[in-house]
């Protein structure tokens, strides 16, 4: 690894600008932000449907970045933290793969700089004001029954999805049954990546509701004066975190909201820095273009008014094998009918992007076992289907020359006059009903005939309304195994019902949070945990990452 400073020095950034952590990583002043400098291209990477083969997103974001590193251009990767819950649980790490990672993997992993810890601080915090201002009979008349403000934990924890809190006496109370979610959920997580400056997330915090009084008036942070005590707990996160690639290209780490169940984007501040110096910003959305992608668009990009040059859509012949129907044990194995079939859902997320006006170059991420009639039939469909170009990719084994043909693809993409997005096409106005955004989002976006409401969900999206969050967009919690709600249902569902089974708003964010069918805001561990293959040596190295 090269030092930090070097890193920032090869950006352009000035080393006055770092806060360094050690020496292969820092924090960037906001003041290095620079919005009167020539602006670089943003790309966003998204994905197809997610499959037990793996297509490798992050992998491919930074292999895309080192090769365009490796063309000439001044490339820098900008991704979402990785969270705890998936490294001990089924995911692992999420800083790439083979020679296609970002640097130090072990410190990015686990801690890094700090955020998602001062992110869970921040949000636990909160909980136990709210509560003690209820026990004081402080809270703006705000009953137990009336607190909606949840607590988090980094840990897949399911045993804490419905909990009964103030157990004990009178000494503990409140007594209130409340949950824990994951704090990739939070909503001050959600603030920290669509956040401008500290003013901007001081606003943020301070119209974040916390409940509703015995009158069912919302009550929020600002409310009860408790916005200072949380700034004074966030005021450094908002500051982004420069790594490196293996090949030295410049990485930032900031923010990192869960893709199916928050908007799945790293921070707005990232990108605006980014920008200012970089020829090309790779930046990452979670999961398919059904999820990452859709709120990327509608909420992030919305938001920032931040110009989206490109799309790069990840696909692999292998996950389109599972989407045709092969099974898990022969995904491995060529099949091309398998393939043909299942390349229906890679299709369906090449009109998600290119109905927003992007265009799409697709990325073929090779794996062994993928034969050239399947690649070849691969790209053909693609291209049919409106890409703008395909590529083969091979950054896990090849690392920056792998990433090269996709590079160049990329590179003319964000070049071509012809190709760039006019005004971006929205599924749907700001100015609608909570149910028109709803059902424009799932007939466009998931395929589906219709929406249906439970009577809990409905009598919330009227609440909402008549509070005037009626004009915010939709972030949908959903399944990231299926472009529908039933992660049983593989390739382009089409036509179902798509169900509404709860709405919550999460006003300082700035959307409102809609969550489809059985979906958990707090994983679960699996039958054997990646934690169990997880140690330190004696030299403090961590293996199993």
């Amino acid at each position: 690894m090269d030092p930090i400073y070097a890193v920032a020095e090869r950006l352009g950034i000035d080393g006055e600008h770092l806060i360094p952590f050690g020496r292969y990583k820092a924090k960037i002043s906001l003041d290095a932000i620079k919005p009167d400098a020539p602006q670089g291209k943003l790309v966003v990477v998204t994905g197809i449907t997610p499959t037990p083969a793996g297509e490798g997103k992050t992998t491919t974001s930074i292999g895309l970045t080192d090769g365009l590193g490796r063309l000439g251009y001044k490339p820098v990767a900008n991704l979402r933290e990785p969270a705890l819950g998936p490294i001990f649980g089924i995911k692992g790490g999420g800083t790439g793969g083979g020679k296609a990672r970002i640097v130090p993997e072990d410190e990015i992993n686990i801690h890094f700089t700090g955020d998602a810890h001062a992110v869970g601080s921040t949000h636990n915090l909160l909980a136990a004001l709210v509560e003690n201002a209820v026990y004081r009979d402080n809270a703006n008349d705000m009953a137990p029954e009336g607190v909606t403000w949840s607590r988090v934990t980094d840990a897949s924890d399911r045993a804490l999805r419905q909990i009964t809190a103030g157990l004990g006496g009178s000494a503990n109370s409140p007594l209130r049954e409340t949950r824990f979610d994951f704090i990739t959920a939070s909503e001050i997580m959600a603030i920290l990546a669509l956040t401008a400056d500290l003013d901007d997330l001081r606003a943020r915090l301070s119209r974040m509701v916390v409940g509703t009084n015995r009158s069912g008036a919302p009550v929020s942070v600002g409310d009860l004066g408790f916005e200072g005590s949380l700034m004074a707990v966030m005021r450094h996160t908002i500051m982004p975190n420069l790594v490196q690639t293996l090949e030295g290209q410049p990485a930032i780490v900031h923010a990192g909201p869960f893709g199916n169940i928050a908007h799945g984007c790293s921070s707005i501040i990232a990108d605006r820095l980014s920008m200012g110096y970089a020829d090309h910003i790779i930046t990452e959305a979670g999961f398919g273009s059904d999820l990452g992608f859709e709120k990327f668009m509608h909420i992030k990009t919305r938001q920032s008014g931040l110009p989206v040059s490109a799309a790069v859509l990840v696909s692999s012949v292998r996950a389109m094998r599972w989407h045709g129907g092969a099974t898990r044990r022969r995904l491995g194995e060529p099949d091309l009918e398998a393939m043909k079939a299942g390349a229906a859902n890679m299709v369906h997320h090449i009109n998600n992007v290119r109905a927003f006006g992007l265009p799409c170059v697709v990325a073929l991420n090779r794996f062994p076992g993928d034969s050239a009639e399947e690649l070849e039939a691969a790209a053909e469909i693609a291209m049919d289907a409106g890409a703008y170009a395909t590529a083969e990719y091979a950054g896990f084994t090849d690392g920056g020359e792998g990433g090269m043909a996709l590079a160049e693809a990329v590179a003319r993409a964000t070049g071509d006059a012809d190709a760039a997005p006019g005004r971006i096409d929205y599924a749907y106005e700001l100015e609608g009903t909570i149910e028109e955004k709803t059902l424009a989002l799932a007939k466009r976006v998931y395929g589906a005939g219709s929406v249906s409401w439970s009577a809990e969900a409905r009598r919330r999206a009227r609440f909402f309304t008549e509070q005037g969050w009626g004009d915010l967009p939709i972030c949908m919690a959903k399944t990231h195994l299926s472009v529908s709600h039933d992660p049983t249902l593989r390739g382009s569902p089409s036509g179902y019902t798509f169900p509404i089974s709860d709405l919550r708003a999460s006003v300082g964010a700035g959307f409102l949070y809609a969550l489809a069918g059985r979906i958990e805001t707090l994983p679960g561990l699996p039958t054997r945990p990646r934690a169990m293959d997880m140690d330190v040596t004696p030299d403090g190295e961590i293996t199993g990452l």
